[in-house]
């Protein structure tokens, strides 16, 4: 059996495995049930592409969106794997090309929708399916953001066909990860990988809204000619923000459910495609994009919860490269997250578990100390300040609240119950408005006792209040603030608690925008990026299918002279390297010096200069020593096993064949000086 580390660096142009990846690639190589939590871009696809080469028989890949199969299949056939996917979107002439592959016993990968699975278990007994890998697990999780019922048809297809199971996802919190361990492996206990959810190529970056549009137009003004999504809460602000960025002179498309499919395909296409596009979208875009190298993500509206944030933000650098994220919010999100979770169908302990996800995005919302650090915490990890968020940039000034938040509370309980925030601030202001007189509360006691504050620093107080849980709006009371059971013990005085103090916060916006490479390498960058352009576009495929940007910001900081050279470049596998390697040198060096097939097969290997010794000695000795014998010389094929085997006697040097006694006799003794200095 081939090692997996050899197809990574022959097939995938990798010298080595991510963190975490060798590890769950021994496991479902080896054929054990597998769960695997791995943050988005942590190599996820590998975990399972690589033991599908590996193992005997079909993989079976089951993936939510047709997107994404479809993705992945065209970047496997681009690096020579022979992969395939039967979708609802197949012609059938693709179809007829996946079975005939199929009854060849070519193909090593086969990816499924799990609505198919139905249908599908017959077709799948007869290919001879070797292992069932299971993409996007979280999707069986029956109240995760993202349930599929489909995927509960998974475990009994399992148990059916008698293969082990390995299971990706990279968004499960620990209710979740018991749903998928009842669900798709029948109780019985998986070989458990957790790889860790940072993603410290990942800039965090929260602020609260001031005039939201233009917050978004000056965070993409910023990054203009780079990737981005911008999620909104709903359909009507996809279009309205799409098109006034295209009015700032940005590429930008809208996306949401509502539309017509073929139009969603349509932004899809483009956005997998075109350099610099922003997608201005809600949630219904992004799961299945595999794009790797979006550059932003901005939420124009708060998340519905701490896993859907994170799954959002997690669209983004997916190459490894440095990537940015915004997220906005204020007093409107939590009143509208509030009363999606009071106002849902879901059982009183559902509700009660989704006011407590939101409760931790709002924490992270509201930090005083490193994001990362509270994000991490919340799925059971730890870690130190790190360096790559806005409050690691610029640390928040905070104050004693307790005050303030008791005089809140008081104005709230003492009128009932029964009114907002701008009315409950007029009361602690002494704003005596018409509405506060006719009902009375200017004669409180708590009438003006916050005119310490002023209005804004007030909003800030109530918000942060929502945002700690200790007042929420009543959607029986048309969003009136009601106080919970956390904020007693600050009302009684046995608790203090401190706040931030904020006005709106613009910095984000301001911030320095990470590039992938210095001054000097930028214009080199671009003419390698027009070159994969122009080869994507001749193939109708996306950019990044031929190479990514990080593995071109590779190439204009190292600046390959050779093949050699460039097959030492990340993401170079052999077969791009022939694809491509000749055309990407001549952007970089001007033309490049043709290579042997056969040599091209160990470029960037240490057999290739051995090979290249080899070929050198034979020209030296094909006349023998006095230049006066008969011609002899090696076929190619010949010289790159020699290379890549390395015989240290006559003996194991004839096994090789393609010698004989005479051409061993006329090269063997230089061929083993060679092999030995080698």
């Amino acid at each position: 059996m081939t090692a997996p580390a050899t197809f990574l660096r022959d097939i995938f142009g990798f010298d080595a495995f991510r963190p975490g990846q060798e590890e769950i690639v021994a496991a479902v190589t080896a054929g054990q049930n597998t769960l695997a939590i791995m943050p988005t871009g942590g190599g996820k696809s590998l975990c399972y592409q690589l033991p599908a080469l590996c193992r005997d028989g079909v993989t079976v890949v089951i993936s939510p969106l047709i997107a994404l199969m479809r993705d992945q299949v065209r970047s496997l056939r681009e690096v020579g794997v022979e992969a395939g996917a039967l979708t609802s979107a197949n012609t059938e002439a693709e179809n007829e090309e996946v079975f005939e592959a199929l009854d060849q016993g070519r193909l090593k990968l086969l990816y499924m929708a799990p609505e198919r699975l139905g249908v599908a278990e017959g077709m799948l007994r007869r290919i001879g399916v070797g292992l069932i890998a299971v993409d996007e697990a979280h999707c069986v999780s029956q109240w995760g953001h993202d349930f599929r019922p489909d995927y509960l048809r998974i475990g009994t297809l399992r148990r059916s066909l008698g293969v082990p199971l390995a299971a990706f996802t990279a968004t499960a919190d620990a209710e979740t990860q018991a749903e998928i361990v009842e669900r798709l492996f029948g109780g019985e206990t998986p070989a458990t990988f957790l790889r860790g959810f940072d993603r410290p190529n990942i800039h965090l970056a929260f602020a609260v809204k001031d005039s939201p549009r233009r917050q978004i137009l000056d965070w993409a003004g910023r990054r203009k000619g780079l990737s981005g999504i911008v999620y909104t809460a709903t359909r009507a602000k996809t279009e309205t923000l799409a098109r006034a960025l295209e009015e700032a002179g940005h590429s930008a498309a809208h996306y949401h459910g509502g539309m017509d499919p073929e139009e969603r395909r349509m932004v899809e296409t483009r956005f997998q495609r075109e350099d610099g596009l922003i997608v201005v979208a809600t949630v219904a875009f992004g799961m299945g994009i595999d794009k790797p190298d979006i550059r932003w993500v901005a939420h124009a509206d708060l998340p519905k919860t701490i896993e859907g944030y994170y799954q959002e933000i997690g669209r983004a650098g997916r190459d490894g490269a440095p990537a940015e994220t915004l997220t906005l919010y204020g007093p409107d999100d939590i009143r509208l997250r509030r009363s999606q979770i009071d106002e849902s169908v879901a059982p009183p302990e559902r509700r009660a578990a989704d006011h407590g996800r939101l409760n931790a995005l709002l924490g992270l919302a509201e930090a005083m100390s490193c994001r990362r650090q509270g994000l991490l915490r919340y799925f059971g990890e730890t870690s130190e300040p790190c360096g790559n968020c806005d409050i690691c940039d610029r640390p928040v000034e905070v104050f004693d609240a307790t005050e303030a938040v008791r005089k809140a509370l008081s104005a709230i309980l003492r009128t009932g119950e029964w009114f907002g925030t701008g009315h409950l601030i007029d009361i602690l202001t002494g704003n005596r408005t018409t509405k506060v007189a006719e009902r009375g509360h200017d004669a409180l006691p708590t009438f003006a006792v916050g005119r310490d504050l002023s209005k804004p620093a007030w909003g800030a107080v109530f918000r942060q209040m929502m945002g700690r849980d200790l007042v929420r709006p009543d959607p029986e009371r048309h969003g009136a603030l009601r106080m919970t059971d956390e904020a007693l013990p600050i009302l009684k005085g046995e608790q203090p608690i401190t706040l931030r103090r904020d006005t709106v916060d613009k910095a984000p916006g301001r911030t320095a925008v990470k590039t992938l490479v210095s001054d000097e390498d930028a214009p080199l960058m671009s003419a390698l990026k027009a070159k994969r352009r122009a080869l994507a576009e001749a193939q109708n495929v996306p950019a990044y299918v031929i190479f990514t940007d990080r593995t071109l910001a590779e190439m204009a900081e190292r600046r390959p002279a050779t093949l050699d050279d460039m097959a030492r470049i990340t993401g170079v596998g052999a077969r791009k390297l022939e694809s491509y390697g000749s055309a990407f040198l001549a952007v970089i060096n001007g033309a490049a010096e043709p290579m042997h097939p056969q040599r091209r097969r160990l470029a960037g290997r240490d057999a290739g200069l051995i090979f290249d010794r080899l070929a050198e000695a034979q020209v030296r000795l094909a006349r023998g020593e006095d230049g006066t014998g008969k011609p002899m010389n090696l076929p190619t094929a010949t010289l790159r096993r020699i290379a890549e085997s390395r015989p240290s006697t006559l003996s194991d040097l004839d096994r090789i064949g393609g010698l004989g006694p005479q051409k061993l006799d006329r090269f063997g003794a230089a061929f083993l000086e060679i092999l030995h200095d080698g």
